[in-house]
């Protein structure tokens, strides 16, 4: 029986040095689905969640204390937490934009906050209404208070290599805004390629800004289908948390026909194949994938879900 027929791939281990084990933070409840214009009733996301935890994903993004008025698909955000069944060993962190929604995460009871800040000007007064800068004394406060409340705290950073208003983004500018938030008080940096322009010299370049690779992860989007050469050239700088969204979920409002998130069942059968731990039942993964689909109304992007699920 051939390895498709399995549903898992060959173990042939890379020449190149890479983690032993690769952390997925699963951004699909969260990322995933923020931009479906029709409303996933909140029974479907807590489904979907604990079938995620079901699969061995020790991640899960889950919600976002963004406005209502903004995102209407995570209105129901206390709703959701109130109603999630946490698992021992798993996290459930939330985005929150500023200190109206930590107050709404710390009433929740939640334990880990991401915040989400810009590495370019024209989207920070897009997305935050600030200039770079100004942005800092946006998350200050809600970094502080988080950290003295216990909670973890990460940073995503987004548009690292390419700002459709912009163009390509200095490395150098990136890490600038990459190392105040790990200064303000933050465990993780997400390095984001919101457009999926990146290719995997960008990315070794990029990461080469940072003095270590230890708070550092990747969240690249498949625009122009580079998203696992990316991941696997950030592997390569020595990266272990690698963001992605089941099924492929989510897209790019920033670029034309941008396919959206990495596919986390891309992500683990190119680290199975390579034999990098991740905790994840490939078969699992996918059928939950295929189920989502079903209430979505439309076909995965992911290409292992599709090759699998047949």
């Amino acid at each position: 029986m051939g390895t498709r027929e399995l549903g898992l791939p060959e173990k042939v281990p890379s020449v190149y040095s890479l983690p032993e084990r690769v952390t997925i933070w699963e951004v699909g409840p969260r990322d995933g689905l923020q931009n479906e214009k029709s409303i996933v009733p909140v029974e479907v996301k807590l489904e979907f969640l604990a079938r995620l935890a079901d699969s061995g994903l020790t991640t899960l993004e889950a919600t976002s204390f963004v406005s209502p008025k903004w995102v209407p698909q995570l209105a129901d955000a206390e709703q959701l937490l109130a109603g999630l069944d946490q698992r021992e060993g798993v996290r459930y962190p939330v985005l929150v934009p500023n200190e109206r929604g930590l107050d709404r995460a710390l009433e929740a009871g939640v334990s880990h906050i991401a915040i989400f800040a810009s590495a370019t000007e024209t989207f920070a007064k897009k997305n935050l209404n600030s200039t770079v800068d100004e942005q800092f004394a946006m998350f200050e406060p809600v970094v502080t208070r988080a950290r003295a409340a216990g909670l973890d705290v990460r940073g995503y950073v987004s548009m690292c290599f390419g700002d459709p208003w912009e163009g390509a983004v200095p490395a150098a500018q990136v890490a600038g805004v990459g190392k105040r938030l790990l200064d303000l008080g933050c465990s993780q940096l997400s390095l984001g390629d919101t457009i999926g322009v990146a290719t995997a010299g960008q990315v070794e370049t990029l990461i080469g800004e940072f003095a270590g690779v230890d708070a550092l992860a990747v969240h690249f989007h498949d625009t122009y289908g580079q998203a696992l050469a990316n991941t696997l050239a950030a592997l390569r700088c020595g990266v272990s948390t690698v963001d992605s969204s089941a099924g492929g979920l989510g897209g790019c409002p920033y670029a034309e026909s941008a396919t959206g998130n990495l596919a986390t069942e891309d992500l683990v059968w190119m680290l199975d194949g390579l034999g990098v731990e991740t905790g994840v039942d490939l078969d699992a993964l996918v059928a939950t994938s295929k189920w989502m689909a079903g209430k979505l109304g439309r076909p995965s992007p992911s290409r292992v879900v599709n090759a699998l699920a047949g």
